[in-house]
């Protein structure tokens, strides 16, 4: 129940920032569109294919500790962990380029866009950053969890902490399915 409650204050912390999101597309549309057609659609399909895999292999290793088989399930684990590891490697180089580009807060180059750029590279650098951090933070549970299931504390009966983090890592998954059409696919 815990863990419920607290992806509950997580959405409602997310849902603020989307709404934020909508009020300033709708009042800068054109603004949106013309920040968004920088973002690399490519980029941004193959982080959402290794974060919906990333959902796959943690869900199953869930499937497989309650199987019993606790090797398997460590292995997916490590496999959730790289796949989260990959989508932070590929974030990196499009802030990067962003960067390179002279796009970041208060750079000049983004204080002579307009209102509405200006606001929506600042979104995008938010709630993609708090994104990141909350995958950091989920990587981070992860290797608590392969740890402690190689240790045999999580184990076909005691199962609970590996599911709770399974669903701490598909709430940042969902969420990265919305913060997607939101940079990427903005018309």
């Amino acid at each position: 129940m815990g863990m419920w409650l607290f992806l509950f204050t997580e959405i409602l912390f997310f849902g603020g920032m989307f709404l934020l999101y909508a009020v300033f597309r709708h009042r800068f549309p054109a603004d949106f569109h013309r920040g968004a057609a920088g973002e690399s659609l490519v980029l941004g399909t193959v982080n959402t294919a290794v974060l919906l895999t990333s959902s796959f292999t943690i869900a199953l290793a869930i499937a497989a500790i309650r199987k019993g088989e606790k090797i398997l399930s460590a292995r997916l684990q490590a496999a959730t962990i790289f796949l989260g590891i990959v989508f932070l490697v590929i974030k990196y180089f499009e802030w990067s380029a962003k960067i390179a580009a002279g796009i970041y807060p208060n750079s000049p180059v983004l204080l002579n866009l307009g209102k509405g750029e200006t606001l929506f590279f600042g979104l995008y650098y938010v709630m993609t950053g708090l994104h990141g951090l909350h995958v950091l933070v989920g990587i981070a549970v992860i290797a608590f969890m392969v740890h402690f299931t190689r240790k045999g504390t999580i184990g076909r009966e005691n199962d609970a902490r590996l599911e709770n983090t399974g669903l701490y890592w598909h709430f940042v998954d969902i969420v990265w399915i919305y913060l997607y059409p939101l940079f990427y696919l903005v018309t």
